[in-house]
């Protein structure tokens, strides 16, 4: 695989190459998660079988203030770096760095939140996936994620839970075949370039969560399939629910509040 640094005018400069290679631009966001950010990027770029593929990265750091915009350019001088103001959150974060990588000539996206470790094999095995899926149409890849302690499956692909509510949803199970889902969740995400040309970028009107269900259900409304890739792909832990609106030990009012935060619902 080889790595490609995005110019200041959001165009990769392997546009001009004459080798002809499969193009691919991985998405990201991060705030104040430097250790995870590095390790992230660390386990994109020792992903392995991929030859014929030239990456670019976009990351926007929103203001971090633990200095993770240096030690990312330190360590991957080949990642564009882009800096937020500390109030784009994930979902304006990931809208501002698809933004710039839909100005390139890329055959594939790929959305990788900073806290999730790709295996040796995602990129190859998502790639292939989107092959197999996608032959007669462009479909959406989501790659699995487990716990690296336990093994639970944490995030992926989703399904609705009961036809009688359309936007309930539950983990997809995790199976040695692709499965159709519904919705997804935006840790490991491939989108093919004839999705987004279609779809376009994250709708910037959600703030940090359900832009992913958004897109989801976007594409699916425009005719494309979002697909589980077979197996996992990665490892993250699941955000746990104390102290969130989810969080059923905490008063009403409590839960109200962190519902409307931010970080709540949209």
């Amino acid at each position: 695989m080889k790595f490609d640094l995005i110019n200041v005018n959001g165009l990769s400069d392997m546009e001009s190459s004459s080798v002809a290679t499969l193009r691919l631009a991985v998405i990201m966001t991060c705030f104040n998660r430097k250790q995870h950010t590095l390790e992230c990027l660390h386990a994109l770029a020792t992903n392995t079988s991929l030859e014929k593929v030239q990456m670019s990265v976009v990351l926007v750091d929103d203001g971090s203030t633990d200095g993770t915009a240096d030690a990312v350019r330190a360590a991957f001088p080949w990642v564009h770096v882009v800096i937020g103001d500390s109030n784009l959150f994930w979902c304006r974060g990931m809208y501002k760095a698809f933004d710039i990588a839909l100005q390139g000539n890329y055959d594939y996206y790929l959305w990788l939140n900073d806290d999730t470790m790709l295996r040796p094999d995602a990129l190859s095995r998502l790639l292939q996936c989107a092959a197999t899926v996608g032959q007669s149409k462009a479909a959406i890849v989501v790659g699995s994620t487990v716990d690296a302690a336990t093994g639970a499956l944490t995030y992926g692909g989703v399904v609705r839970s009961s036809r009688f509510r359309p936007i309930t949803f539950q983990r997809a199970v995790l199976a040695d075949v692709p499965q159709r889902c519904d919705s997804m969740t935006g840790n490991i995400v491939l989108i093919p370039a004839a999705v987004a040309r279609t779809v376009g970028n994250l709708d910037p009107a959600f703030e940090h969560a359900m832009g992913d269900t958004d897109y989801a259900l976007r594409a699916r409304q425009l005719g494309f399939e979002v697909w589980a890739g077979p197996g996992v792909f990665g490892t993250c832990h699941h955000n746990p629910v104390e102290g969130t609106y989810l969080d059923s030990s905490q008063p009403m009012s409590f839960r109200w509040r962190q519902m409307m935060s931010r970080k709540g619902l949209p």
